[in-house]
């Protein structure tokens, strides 16, 4: 499933115009980025609560496939101007994190 198919069956906000494009092939859910960086495989949906710039270097490290922001979370506007640069695709969504994770898996299942 591309970016572009999940936030349109989703129902998702767009904070960012880019990297709709790429694969999605699962799901990872973790605020601790040192952790993300050893977890999320590439071509992951990244689950984060995080919003900061970091979150772009790992997303980027990662080859996440996007990064989405649950629970309405606010995105810094650093973060979205530089995710706009990097071809990031980072996605705002009403859903809580656990919601989430059940609609993706049904999706991608």
């Amino acid at each position: 499933m591309k970016v572009k198919d999940m936030v349109h069956a989703l129902g998702m906000q767009p904070v960012t115009s880019g990297g709709r494009d790429r694969e999605i092939t699962g799901v990872y859910v973790c605020d601790l980025l040192s952790r993300v960086m050893s977890g999320c495989e590439a071509g992951n949906a990244w689950i984060t609560v995080q919003t900061h710039l970091n979150v772009l270097a790992v997303a980027e490290l990662d080859e996440a496939a996007c990064i989405i922001v649950p629970e309405g979370i606010a995105v810094e506007a650093a973060t979205a101007e530089k995710a706009e640069e990097k071809d990031i695709a980072v996605l705002s969504s009403e859903m809580d994190a656990y919601e989430l994770c059940w609609r993706l898996h049904e999706l991608l299942s």
